[in-house]
């Protein structure tokens, strides 16, 4: 087949990143659109495999993987020559562009993403639909790696060194058990797909320490995100440890799900991948400035140390991640997926259900995309690890940067 020959050069081509294990992305039930497999779907597969094969450590990082590779082939589908098939043309670009991506993102994943190549065109019929359709591809693919090259996503930039402020009321400090440096503090320095700047929508001040806001988010979490809560119901539990793991793992299910549902081209579907992933590391680029700009401490912080009540030995359910409280970053996620997913496929759908590689056997039906997002809210407070006020601002700084990204979308996707 002619075009498998254009594959030959890529596969060598590309820097070398920093990769690691992740976990693995849960499964979601759904069966395929009106019975029917499709391109679209096949990689979003191959992608999800790669980056829980061959991920990096950092959150951002797997982010950027579905970002520069989906935003490749959106940039690919969009315009199809006269006189070729739509079809085949769009199937053809979209594989060739995720896998280039993905050779130089995941190189220890050349044989499978060259596998699923073959398996992808072997389906189409030879000819220029294919032909051009995977010579697009393989240059948005460059053009997209090339436009991102030294952007600070990648794991040492993301945990770039952040000195520990001096001990003090409302300032953050290192965490128990393990009281490990500060984490994803590089992040805030990192080139945005979208936004002009990180602290484009920077959030307002936490709620001042000793404020009545201050002291009802603190009296609520330890409550009931103690270890030892009497007041958290099993079912309360249930969702703290259903929602503890990653946010770009969490989520890869329910997006899954909405690119299976759209009837949607091709086109159409890689648009919603790039869409949700830029907003995806846009927002957590935005969350880093916001936290390391008020450095707000961590409820165990405050319950242990502080004047209100103090209890030093009051331990959360789940350890505290390594950086400020404020504001959430998975809410912030939550935030930017639900306003990506309600402005492209609708804020209703039909039931679906989502599992968790924290919660193993736990299976969740969700109707909408905001049931998502406030289960991530319910979820941080419940596991003794951000305050409600962190949270909803969260939540908000993702929709806000999300509802950017999307405003931006028609500069975003033009072809290069």
């Amino acid at each position: 087949m002619n075009s498998l020959t254009i594959r030959t050069a890529m596969v060598a081509v590309g820097t070398t990143a920093l990769l690691a294990t992740a976990v693995a992305a849960p499964p979601v039930s759904a069966a395929p659109a009106e019975g029917r497999s499709s391109v679209a779907l096949d990689w979003y597969d191959t992608t999800a495999a790669t980056v829980a094969a061959a991920g990096a450590p950092t959150p951002v990082t797997n982010s950027r993987t579905w970002a520069i590779s989906w935003l490749a082939a959106a940039r690919a589908t969009r315009a199809v020559p006269h006189g070729v098939n739509h079809r085949e043309y769009q199937d053809a670009a979209l594989a060739s562009a995720v896998h280039d991506a993905l050779v130089v993102l995941a190189p220890a994943r050349t044989e499978q993403l060259n596998a699923a190549l073959h398996e992808t065109l072997d389906g189409i019929p030879d000819g220029a639909a294919e032909d051009r359709g995977v010579a697009e591809g393989s240059r948005q693919a460059r053009l997209a790696l090339a436009s991102r090259e030294g952007d600070g996503l990648d794991p040492a930039s993301s945990n770039a060194p952040f000195p520990v402020p001096p001990a003090a009321p409302g300032v953050w400090q290192p965490t128990p058990p393990s009281y490990s440096p500060a984490i994803q503090y590089g992040n805030r320095l990192a080139k945005p797909f979208v936004l002009r700047s990180a602290d484009q929508f920077r959030l307002g001040p936490p709620p001042a320490v000793g404020s009545d806001r201050y002291k009802a988010d603190l009296a609520e979490v330890r409550a009931y995100g103690a270890v030892d809560s009497t007041k958290r119901t099993a079912c309360q539990t249930e969702t703290a440890t259903f929602w503890v793991g990653p946010s770009p793992t969490m989520w890869t299910g329910p997006l899954r799900v909405a690119v299976d549902r759209a009837p949607q081209s091709a086109a159409k579907r890689a648009e919603l991948v790039a869409l949700f992933h830029v907003a995806a590391v846009d927002t957590q680029i935005a969350t880093s400035d916001s936290k390391y700009h008020y450095q707000s401490w961590r409820p165990v912080t405050a319950i242990r140390t502080g004047d209100i009540d103090q209890d030093p030995t009051w331990t959360p359910l789940h350890a505290t991640p390594a950086h400020p409280d404020y504001p959430s970053g998975h809410n912030t996620f939550a935030g930017a997926g639900e306003q990506v997913l309600n402005t492209l496929v609708g804020r209703h759908i039909a039931p679906y259900e989502v599992t968790s590689p924290t919660a193993p056997g736990v299976t969740r039906t969700y109707t909408d995309w905001h049931g998502l997002t406030a289960d991530n809210v319910e979820a941080r407070i419940l596991s003794g690890i951000h305050t409600r006020s962190a949270d909803e601002a969260g939540v908000k700084l993702g929709a806000d940067v999300a509802g950017y990204v999307l405003n931006h979308a028609d500069e975003l996707l033009r072809r290069l």
